[in-house]
């Protein structure tokens, strides 16, 4: 793929899926709009979204970064196999890159089904296979004192890994 500006995403497609990087503000209704199906009775989202405090200490802001290629892969194939095991019409998933001040999100999560309980229970399983496994590494900024590196996933303690 070749070198993209900052506003620009990075994304991946296939059938009923789309997964995107991105460094723009993330768009929660045009997220919704990759899912929409006609045969769709319910759209559930999740919006991750950066708050101000962590273990009692105040967050300034988030600071992503990711290995572009293959968390694109990782994304898309958690898609595919939520998509195929919920029996969903679509999945979108979109992770923001850079600086995600207080108050915005940071990540999309869309998924649409005929009916509601399997959009709940596949929109949780796409969120937390993403937090577990996609390649993208946050950094807390706190007020006062340097910043932590996390795994992508609540509270663990991680390093940026360069390959």
């Amino acid at each position: 793929m070749a070198a993209q500006q900052d506003s620009d995403p990075w994304q991946a497609s296939s059938d009923g899926c789309h997964v995107a990087l991105t460094h723009a503000p993330l768009s929660a209704s045009a997220v919704m709009d990759l899912v929409r199906s006609p045969a769709a009775g319910a759209i559930v989202l999740f919006a991750g979204t950066t708050r101000d405090n962590f273990a009692g200490k105040p967050v300034k802001e988030l600071q992503y970064t990711a290995y572009h290629p293959r968390a694109l892969r990782s994304m898309l194939a958690i898609a595919e196999a939520v998509r195929a095991e919920h029996g969903l019409h679509g999945v979108a998933m979109v992770h923001r890159l850079g600086s995600v001040p207080i108050g915005e999100e940071s990540i999309l999560v869309a998924v649409s089904s005929a009916h509601r309980q399997a959009a709940w229970r596949a929109g949780e399983a796409a969120l937390e296979q993403c937090k577990a496994k996609v390649e993208v590494w946050k950094r807390e900024e706190f007020e006062g004192e340097e910043g932590v590196w996390r795994a992508n996933r609540d509270g663990a303690v991680g390093a940026k890994v360069v390959e």
